[in-house]
């Protein structure tokens, strides 16, 4: 499903050049849960935003499918983003005046489902994700953990080839983090859901099932767990 090859990402500050990126080839496979990890530094995150098409590598190849991302226009890349991947990061990104279930089918309205459909989608979501019975809440009356799965419903309302978690658990205790990853792995197990998660934390790793460790802008592991 997703293929990289020998990709780079170098960024120049002044006279230096921080090589990000220095050369990672690697695939995932259709349903698989990968876990990327390394110390601060080490381009996971980097890596992270250019498989979701929110950064550009320098070099090297990444397709889906056998589609060449790099090579679609900017305006065929939004679209793509829209339609086939799924993002989560560590800080919500909610709309505090808007429902669980309205910030949910915000996206899908976004990109022209009429607002019914818009609707279904999101509560069949929000039940995948265990807040069936919450949608009528505004985040201010939910808790951390509850937060993270309504923006885990967002990203999986229209049913993403991959979904990308960027330190989905960074802001939350060991318990509720756990629950989050429940919500990952019953997404990966039941609906064979992709997901491609950064993440530091070493006891993250008993829900995922491959991790790839970098260095210094290069893989160092890539060990398939189960």
């Amino acid at each position: 499903m997703i293929r990289v090859k020998q990709l780079k990402r170098h960024y120049r500050t002044g006279k230096i050049v921080v090589k990000a990126l220095n050369g990672v080839s690697f695939e995932i496979k259709k349903g698989e849960f990968i876990a990327i990890m390394g110390p601060s530094g080490s381009g996971k995150t980097t890596l992270l935003r250019i498989l979701g098409l929110l950064d550009k590598q320098t070099s090297g190849e990444y397709t889906v499918n056998g589609l060449a991302l790099k090579n679609l226009p900017e305006e065929e890349k939004t679209i793509y983003r829209l339609l086939e991947l799924g993002y989560v990061f560590q800080d919500y990104a909610l709309i505090n005046e808007m429902t669980a279930l309205e910030n949910v089918y915000i996206l899908s309205q976004m990109e022209g489902k009429n607002k019914k459909e818009s609707i279904k989608l999101a509560h069949e979501a929000l039940k995948r994700v265990g807040l069936g019975d919450k949608g009528e809440r505004i985040p201010n009356e939910i808790s951390g953990g509850e937060k993270q799965r309504v923006a885990i419903a967002r990203a999986i309302a229209e049913n993403p080839k991959i979904l990308f978690a960027d330190e989905p658990c960074a802001n939350l205790d060991t318990k509720t983090s756990a629950q989050v990853l429940e919500v990952f792995k019953e997404l990966n197990k039941k609906y064979g859901q992709t997901i491609v998660m950064v993440t530091h934390e070493p006891w993250h790793t008993k829900y995922v099932s491959r991790v790839i460790r970098l260095k210094d802008g290069l893989i160092v592991s890539d060990r398939k767990l189960r």
